[in-house]
């Protein structure tokens, strides 16, 4: 049979399909690190380390001489830079990009529930449960382990990811990447381990990536022991790593609050693009109290901004990075407006009998329990005494201060550290403009113990005689 007749019982002869054409790579050379792989990676030869540095990323890329290129792509291959090699943009414009939008948060309601007895790291854990949080990493550290534990439970049953890193430093850096795909992300540390996360904090503000961290404070400095402290407030208000960081510092006083103010860290996270700090001390870490839980739980959804891995957020990216020194400069005053909204919004205080107080006592956390024993005894006593509790440390609640000191001649600090809450109302109040007024005295105790109902009295009568 001929070639002829083969091709009149078959139909018309097809005719092959055209070849398209195969691109030579192109170099952003701002993304190019100047590994070399893809100088090994080439087989004529057209790609050689430069030694020229970059002047906006200050690294040397490669240089690239297409004239014996094949367009084989296998520099491409080797590339592990997405935008660095990549082929000709000369070539089939690229795909129209998806523009990412926001994927809503939403609301699961939640049956009506009897109170549980919980102590305070579990409290946390599962305020952060009912946030939405299905992704922990951490380092074990006395007193805040148990929240850990539970979360190691409960996480593996919902989906979730619990990891035990193999330090403090890993842990935040895990958050960095987790807190980056738009997820909720938490830690429970203590004292010494809060102190190896501060670098990566830094990092976190300036790439804006959210995260909420709840530290235990335990007695210092060094390792101090395990004994409740509160001598991390200058770490948590104004030592935030490096750079000009800052953070919502929420301070719970109950197992209670330390649901509710874990609940709030993660909408505050996602709200301002920052990590959060919640600071307890570490009695109130372990102390068992009644807790009522929500009438509904979060669904998180996806943030536009994030790099969550789909096609929508490819283009996305964060970095803390910004060579130049007027982009810097502009962020910085990007960031000095949202701590200026945070200041305006969220500051938040409890006040204690202050209505007519004289005497004003100032506590946070397990001594401001504490505190409020004593002064009803005073009340009892015929002195006029009251609590003024900030709830967030930075922003200190100045306005609320304004309002409990209206008639107080006396100001007592009532602190588990050598100063720190008093150091940072003071500054607070100078930059507000509140000079003078009522004297202040102070209650301190340090190295695991707390301050005592006695002592406190022993001080507030004292002076009152």
């Amino acid at each position: 049979m001929s070639r002829a007749e083969v091709g009149s019982r078959s139909g018309p002869e097809q005719s092959a399909p055209a070849r398209k054409p195969r691109l030579k790579p192109y170099l952003n050379t701002a993304y190019c690190k100047g590994c070399g792989r893809c100088v090994v990676a080439c087989t004529r030869d057209c790609l050689v380390l430069s030694g020229e540095v970059h002047a906006e990323s200050g690294l040397a890329p490669v240089r690239l001489d297409l004239e014996n290129c094949n367009a084989c792509g296998l520099c491409v291959l080797a590339c592990p830079e997405p935008y660095a090699l990549v082929l000709d943009p000369a070539g089939p414009p690229p795909a129209e990009a998806v523009v990412p939008v926001d994927q809503p948060t939403t609301r699961v309601p939640l049956p009506p529930l009897e109170p549980v007895l919980m102590k305070g790291t579990h409290a946390a854990a599962i305020g952060a449960l009912l946030a939405g949080c299905r992704h922990f990493f951490g380092y074990p550290i006395t007193p805040s382990s148990e929240g850990a534990e539970l979360m190691s439970k409960l996480l593996p049953r919902l989906d979730g990811v619990f990891l035990q890193a193999i330090s403090e430093v890993a842990t935040v850096n895990h958050m960095y990447g987790c807190g980056g795909a738009g997820v909720r992300c938490m830690t429970l540390t203590s004292s010494p381990g809060f102190s190896l996360m501060l670098e990566g904090i830094s990092y976190m503000i300036g790439a804006e990536i959210p995260g909420v961290f709840v530290d235990v404070m335990r007695a210092g400095p060094g390792l101090g022991n395990i004994g409740p402290a509160q001598a991390d407030i200058r770490l948590a208000c104004r030592g935030l790593g490096h750079g000009d960081t800052h953070a919502l510092v929420l301070a719970p006083a109950d197992p209670q609050e330390m649901l509710d103010l874990t609940i709030l860290a993660f909408d505050r996270a996602f709200r301002y693009r920052n990590p959060v700090v919640i600071l307890s001390d570490g009695h109130l870490g372990q102390v068992t109290g009644k807790v009522r839980l929500p009438d509904h739980m979060v669904q998180p959804g996806i943030p536009a901004w994030a790099v969550y891995g789909d096609a929508m957020h490819r283009r996305n990216l964060h970095s803390s990075i910004r060579l130049e020194e007027n982009d810097q400069e502009r962020f910085n005053e990007h960031l000095f407006a949202k701590y200026d909204e945070m200041t305006r919004r969220e500051p938040r205080a409890e006040l204690f009998r202050c209505d007519e107080a004289e005497l004003v006592f100032v506590a946070l956390g397990t001594p401001a329990r504490v505190v409020k024993g004593v002064v009803r005894t005073l009340r009892d006593r015929g002195i006029r005494a009251g609590l003024f509790r900030p709830i967030t440390l930075w922003p200190f609640p100045v306005g609320k201060w304004v309002e409990a000191m209206a008639r107080a001649e006396r100001v007592i600090f009532v602190e588990a550290s050598a100063g720190q809450l008093e150091d940072e109302a003071r500054l607070a109040l100078s930059h507000a403009g509140q000079v003078g007024g009522p004297r202040f005295e102070h209650v301190r105790r340090y190295g695991g113990h707390l301050p005592e109902a006695a002592e406190i009295l022993a001080v507030a009568e004292g002076g009152a005689a």
